[in-house]
């Protein structure tokens, strides 16, 4: 974010545009706003895989008792796994 403030909210950071508007409403607003044109390049950021049924009730079973989320395990082991076979 530039070192600029944001013209309605005033704030410096994105937290501090958040926090304002979690206590404002932009139709108080909307005379002070203009519109704008913007380009946008969407790229996944997720790849997804299919994994058997009841491979899937394991991986959700062991991040359970190991207190994180299905996914994050899956990416760990697979973190692993290909570090391993990296020559």
């Amino acid at each position: 974010m530039s070192k600029n403030r944001t013209s309605i909210s005033q704030a410096s950071s994105y937290a501090e545009i958040g926090e304002f508007w979690d206590t404002h409403d932009l139709a108080d607003s909307w005379d002070l706003t203009q519109p704008v044109e913007v380009e946008v390049d969407l790229k996944a950021e997720k790849s997804y895989y299919s994994v058997a049924r009841d491979l899937a009730s394991q991986i959700e079973h062991i991040a359970h008792l190991q207190g994180v989320s299905s996914g994050t395990l899956v990416n760990l082991w697979l973190q692993e796994k290909v570090q391993q076979t990296e020559p």
